[in-house]
């Protein structure tokens, strides 16, 4: 095997190493969303889990539970692409140093499942 390739497979493995580390870094990142002014609060993780939801006390109405669902939802899905956002923001700042130019152009790195 000629030195290019064994460089080439050096930095491809060195490249997994540091994407295995990001992954395992996204679970310990955590962000809020909020919904109707704050009465919804959810909290997810990198890896688009939820940790938590608040709920205002204003928010139960045992007479309009369909309000509270509604919030619920928007604030799940809220939070949820504020995680996802996050996360791939970090996974593109962990692959930028290691490829000529910070990537490939057009390469969409969420699709391997980085």
């Amino acid at each position: 095997m000629n030195q290019n390739m064994a460089d080439m497979f050096g930095k491809f493995s060195e490249l997994q190493e540091k994407m295995k580390q990001a992954k395992s870094e996204l679970s310990k990142l955590e962000v809020e969303a909020e919904a109707g002014g704050g009465m919804v609060k959810v909290k997810a993780n990198g890896q688009r889990k939820i940790l938590s939801i608040s709920l205002d006390e204003d928010v139960i109405d045992p007479d309009d539970a369909e309000m509270m669902e509604d919030l619920i939802v928007a604030g799940v899905n809220k939070a949820l692409d504020k995680a996802e956002e996050t996360a791939q923001e970090r996974m593109q700042e962990t692959y930028k140093d290691m490829m000529p130019g910070g990537g490939i152009p057009g390469m969409d790195m969420s699709k391997l499942g980085l």
